[in-house]
């Protein structure tokens, strides 16, 4: 439904800045914590649409961010592709088989697995506040790879990068199937109630400056338009994680009608850098978030100074530390809301 955040990201610049957490669905909250304890483990819960739609709603009850991002994984396409997924306990996703020793042909896609997740949309719209943003999203092509190719994370990437340069053809035949499925996921989500998407690419820093115009920016652009197409009136959100210099080319070349910044970019270069008038969202330290030193509210006060000329939605810079104070968040919160600018 019309709102603050959509607005911004469809290019207004208002009195207020809107606000939402990356991960703000999550382990912090201690309703959260009592509902997993219920439910059971992550997957089973991103599956189960009304336990999702529960924990998607959770930091809105509590905090009244501008956007509700939809409690899910970026995991769901290789699952849907025909990749075994499992979360371990202290060790993270793991895919099965890994694609570095397996065909993607091999595989037995059930695409049946989206159906749980549209559900939790449709149910979130009908459940949101009046003005809040319902957020959909996927993995970036090149992040979901480096997955599907390893069979799990990895500090480096280091199978996904080795196949980019010593078998071309096999990982971009990958990444052909991720971008066609990732149009149809973002679709029914978006025909299902999301207002706006977000691709996120967690690994894109790990790419020599050629790789990444290949593997990111390329692949990206692909959906972009394939969803403009289909969904001229949906902001797509881009945020290429780590993409530091190279973030000024991916916001043109995508063309995403907004760009997340991550902490480790000076907010006032990318103000200076990024196309004019561009939305951007970002780029509060997540670990800062967590320490809540007293740097919290000046920190804060400077990002929002800095993109004060452009359309600005807060955020992180990444995802929302489980450890995080809740007393911070309202900290933080106070902070947005304060500003006048």
């Amino acid at each position: 439904m019309p709102g603050l955040l959509l607005d911004t990201l469809n290019g207004k610049r208002a009195d207020r800045v809107p606000l939402w957490l990356m991960r703000q669905a999550g382990r912090y909250l201690p309703e959260y914590r009592a509902l997993r304890e219920q439910k059971g483990g992550f997957l089973a819960m991103a599956y189960d649409s009304e336990a999702a739609c529960e924990i998607t709603l959770q930091p809105i009850d509590r905090f009244g961010f501008d956007g509700a991002i939809l409690f899910s994984d970026i995991l769901i396409v290789p699952h849907a592709l025909g990749q075994h997924l499992e979360f371990l306990a202290g060790e993270g996703p793991k895919l099965s088989p890994a694609l570095a020793d397996a065909s993607l042909e091999a595989l037995a896609a059930d695409r049946t697995r989206y159906e749980p997740i549209y559900e939790t949309v449709r149910l979130c719209r009908q459940r949101l506040p009046q003005g809040v943003t319902m957020l959909g999203f996927a993995g970036s092509p090149w992040t979901v790879a480096t997955y599907m190719v390893a069979g799990e994370g990895s500090r480096d990437q280091h199978a996904a990068r080795a196949m980019a340069y010593g078998d071309p053809g096999k990982l971009d035949a990958i990444l052909d199937a991720i971008v066609g499925e990732t149009i149809d996921y973002l679709s029914g989500q978006i025909a299902a109630g999301a207002e706006a998407v977000q691709l996120f690419d967690s690994w894109s820093g790990s790419l020599a400056p050629d790789e990444f115009e290949r593997l990111v920016i390329g692949p990206n652009a692909r959906i972009v338009a394939a969803l403009r197409e289909r969904h001229p009136d949906t902001p797509v959100i881009g945020f290429p994680k780590g993409a530091g210099e190279k973030l000024p080319a991916y916001a043109r070349e995508t063309e995403v009608q907004a760009v997340g910044v991550d902490e480790t970019i000076d907010p006032e270069w990318a103000a200076r850098e990024l196309p004019a008038g561009m939305p951007v969202q970002g780029n509060f330290d997540p670990l800062l978030l967590l320490a809540g030193s007293d740097r919290l509210e000046a920190r804060a006060r400077f990002i929002l100074g800095a993109f004060a000329d452009r359309p600005h939605v807060f955020n992180l810079g990444h995802g929302i530390d489980r450890r995080t104070p809740i007393a911070h968040v309202e900290r933080l919160l106070a902070t947005v809301r304060a500003f006048e600018g």
